[in-house]
């Protein structure tokens, strides 16, 4: 039995929110509350040091082997780049480093709204620097992508192509596709790229893991999971086995198994380290990509309503489906059109979730307010990232205007309403080059002002505590992840030691918080 006494914990308990020490025993808590009350035996005995305890992160919407692998990728955001010019610079050492002439170079996280030319890249400024290379730029969002000619040329996509159904290809003045393709277009080229391997997949993964531990992160989703070519399932299955020790819940997307009988009893058991949690679909894309289906046009295009992805028909299929399996159904929505479009699919069915709601909503970054209601009587959970504001001010700006923006992701609305809201990252899909910390989320959303020190909406600002149960408790729940998201008996013994009290430290200075040590089942897997 380890003892841990001399803390500041935070258990993210409502019954017992606050403690000094804990006990833990075959990697549970078997005792929280005051030194007082510790068992008398113990094997070993740590040591806080008056330090902040919290329960392990869980990063309840998050694309692991995405963001595994745009490490790897020329970095397209502050600080890294600023320009399109910084841009083309790392691709050229890509490409200088290449392992023939024709390997793929790929690059991620650019937003117009932050570069200097005010623009996104186009094929011809990647064709400026090869166009023996296929080179694919993924836009921060993650549901755009440009590519140069060498790219398009493989991926069949010409002048006389038209747009495929819930996308978009950006063609010039003379109808010539400039590069930038929007939703399930930029699945053309995406088709024809190099295919992940299990090998390669499970070694980024345990790679990924040291960084999530710097954390504070102990539990992950997978919110974009793959069947073909390979299956994320099996990956990360793989990485455990190479030592990977994050608690994941699987969500596959529904294209991926649809016609598909892979979901069972065995490989959907959240008692299991690694399982399928759910099912995935898309309703539209995102704002900061003038995507999302909005009720009010765009700036600058008073036809542009963002794209809307799929029916309410297909959306219950995918729920039909999550029934059957008896797993959750999540949906991206970020619009007001594509959020109603989710509650008018799914309020008339029953919740079949014994203990997780049926039914997340990811992102909710522009809600009606009767909807923000229907979604509380239902259960639905709303996921969202507050990240996003902090990160892509200009672009929310130039695309919404300063009265909408302040508007969006209203957190303190949702939790007035009794929606169970879970805060995540998102990562990789925003324009930040830490995208996964956690803290810079709990500022944001504490202090409501973006990175520049804008305001972006002081009335949906929320208590440090609410957050970091938002990052804990609510993101237990969301993600059905059992026995975590709070230090209290019977529990996980995943929790984090921090060198900063978020409880004192000043809101504005959240961010800088680091971790000092990261435990899962009471044992130490980060160190600072």
């Amino acid at each position: 039995m380890k003892i841990f006494k001399n803390g500041l914990i935070y258990t993210a308990n409502p019954e017992q929110r606050h403690a000094t020490a804990m006990a833990v025993e075959h990697g549970k808590i078997i005792y929280v509350g005051d030194e007082a009350g510790l068992p008398e035996q113990a094997s070993e005995v740590i040591d806080l040091q008056g330090k902040r305890v919290i329960p392990g992160i869980i990063e309840s919407h998050i694309h692991p082997v995405m963001f595994a692998d745009s490490v790897k990728q020329v970095q397209c955001s502050p600080p890294k780049a600023y320009s399109i010019a910084d841009i083309t610079a790392g691709i050229t050492e890509q490409v200088e480093q290449a392992e023939n002439a024709h390997s793929w170079i790929e690059g991620w996280g650019y937003d117009e709204g932050k570069l200097a030319e005010g623009r996104a890249p186009n094929r011809y400024d990647l064709d400026a620097v090869s166009k023996e290379h296929p080179v694919v730029l993924h836009r921060s969002c993650g549901h755009i992508v440009t590519a140069n000619s060498r790219a398009l040329a493989l991926a069949g996509i010409t002048k006389d192509m038209e747009d495929p159904a819930g996308g978009k290809i950006d063609r010039d003045e003379n109808g010539e596709p400039t590069g930038t393709l929007r939703e399930s277009a930029r699945v053309l080229v995406e088709k024809v790229m190099p295919e992940l391997t299990l090998e390669r997949g499970s070694d980024l993964l345990v790679e990924l893991d040291h960084t999530l531990h710097q954390y504070g992160i102990t539990g992950i989703t997978e919110m974009m999971a793959l069947r073909e070519p390979i299956d994320y399932y099996s990956i990360f299955k793989e990485a455990v086995r190479k030592g990977f020790s994050q608690r994941t819940a699987i969500y596959y997307l529904w294209s991926e198994i649809e016609n598909e009988e892979f979901i069972t009893k065995e490989n959907s058991n959240p008692e299991d380290q690694v399982f399928v949690a759910g099912i995935k679909a898309f309703t539209d894309g995102s704002v900061s990509g003038q995507t999302a289906w909005v009720d009010t046009p765009f700036l600058g295009d008073d036809s542009n309503y963002g794209i809307s992805t799929i029916s309410i028909d297909t959306l219950q299929q995918a729920a039909k489906k999550a029934k059957e399996c008896g797993v959750q159904m999540a949906v991206h929505a970020m619009g007001e059109q594509a959020i109603h479009q989710v509650i008018e699919a799914y309020e008339q069915e029953e919740n079949w979730m014994q203990n997780a709601p049926t039914f997340r909503i990811e992102h909710v970054a522009m809600p009606r307010e009767e909807d923000i209601q229907k979604a509380a009587e239902k259960q639905i959970a709303f996921n969202t990232q507050p990240i996003f504001l902090y990160a892509e001010i200009e672009t929310y700006l130039n695309n919404l205007g300063e009265e909408r923006t302040k508007k969006t992701y209203p957190v303190e609305k949702f939790l007035e309403a009794g929606v169970l809201t879970a805060l995540s990252s998102d990562a990789p899909a925003t324009a930040w080059a830490d995208p996964v910390n956690p803290f810079v989320g709990i500022q944001a959303a504490v202090t409501r002002t973006s990175y520049d020190g804008t305001d972006h909406g002081q009335q949906s600002r929320i208590s440090v505590e609410t957050a970091i149960d938002g990052y804990t408790r609510a993101a237990q729940k969301c993600a059905n992840i059992p026995l975590v998201g709070q230090l209290k008996e019977g529990y996980h013994a995943d929790f984090v030691v921090l060198e900063q009290d978020l409880f004192t430290v000043s809101p504005e200075k959240i961010s800088e918080t680091t971790v000092k040590e990261t435990y899962v089942a009471g044992q130490c897997v980060y160190q600072k």
